[in-house]
């Protein structure tokens, strides 16, 4: 590898939603599009992390599958040579360096990880898995066999990228130069920059995220919903009794939810669509608008979803999964080798 590693992949366990669409999916496109001239990206599917909660094991191989669809439906390019799409289960590195690199992590490092407590929290003790509470090793793990330099985050795994540094540092130290380590959170917030952009909120409760775990979907936008249902949707969301349209997330959180969604799907400034609408008095016209841009914009990703070739797309992950192994298998060599699990070069 000549050119430096971004490194990004997105975990998907179940339809996602349209804030995942616009909060994840499309930037990272964007991103790998825009940089593959100067770096290697290397997207990936976290299918060893889809379970460490939780799932319908009868549904991951097709979920695993239907997350590489979705990149390309989204305008992954299969035919660029600088872009690799691949499993991590698929190469066999990912879990044997974590295993490496877990007996070289502390019990309490783990317990203070924001995540875990937040998300042990709401699973409860007796279902909160062994693997939940690794999760950090596998992410860096997947981090050093690549020599990664930045990997887009948001600020709930910023902790991760932390301590894929500490860990990678910690063995550097004590067996000399194994792994490089990616740049400080810092500056891959300066390199990525630090605006996470839109974030769209529930139809229904609009002060909080939209979330693909919503038990009653009645408040979210799926990719896979049909598009006049979720039109409809967009009719009863919830707005309020100002009568008068005005970007203020505070005071009027669901009209300006609506308007953040309207200049996503439009792919337009937020200000100019707030211009569009500020001051108007029919809340009824302007959720129409926006159920229109909804169903017109799902029935033209589902179309595009139904159309793509899934032997071209399997060939892609084969393609990467076989060339990014030389990688992996290169780097943990190295560790096994620091470590005394392989005779030495």
């Amino acid at each position: 590898m000549t050119k430096p590693v971004i490194l990004t992949g997105l975990r998907a366990n179940n339809d996602l939603t349209i804030g995942n669409y616009f909060g994840a999916i499309l930037p990272m496109i964007d991103m790998a599009k825009q940089k593959s001239a100067e770096y290697q990206i290397n997207m990936f599917i976290p299918d060893l992390h889809s379970f460490t909660t939780p799932v319908d094991h009868s549904l991951l191989y097709d979920q695993i599958l239907h997350n590489a669809r979705l990149y390309v439906a989204a305008g992954l390019p299969l035919d660029n040579p600088n872009i690799y799409l691949y499993r991590q289960s698929h190469i066999s590195a990912h879990s044997e360096l974590t295993w490496i690199l877990d007996c070289f992590t502390g019990f309490g490092e783990m317990s203070r990880m924001t995540q875990f407590k937040d998300k042990s929290g709401s699973i409860g003790a007796d279902r909160t898995s062994v693997g939940l509470f690794n999760y950090p090793v596998l992410m860096a793990a997947d981090i050093l066999l690549y020599n990664a330099k930045y990997v887009p985050v948001g600020d709930d795994q910023s902790q991760h990228i932390e301590f894929t540094r500490d860990i990678g540092e910690r063995m550097n130290s004590r067996f000399n130069a194994i792994f490089e380590l990616p740049v400080s959170v810092k500056e891959q917030h300066e390199f990525f920059g630090k605006d996470q952009g839109l974030r769209i909120k529930d139809l229904q409760e609009p002060t909080k995220k939209m979330s693909k775990s919503d038990e009653s979907g009645r408040g979210v936008i799926f990719l896979g919903d049909d598009p006049k249902a979720a039109a409809k949707k967009v009719m009863s969301a919830t707005t309020d009794d100002k009568a008068e349209i005005h970007f203020d997330r505070e005071n009027q959180p669901g009209i300006s939810n609506l308007l953040e969604i309207l200049a996503l799907l439009r792919r337009k400034n937020l200000q100019e669509t707030v211009a569009e609408f500020e001051g108007q008095t029919r809340y009824g016209d302007f959720k129409a608008v926006v159920a229109g841009e909804v169903e017109q914009f799902l029935a033209n990703f589902q179309s595009r979803l139904a159309g793509l070739d899934d032997e071209a797309i399997l060939a892609k992950l084969m393609a990467s999964e076989s060339e990014l192994a030389k990688t992996a298998n290169a780097t943990l060599l190295r560790a096994q080798q620091a470590v005394g699990l392989r005779p030495k070069a």
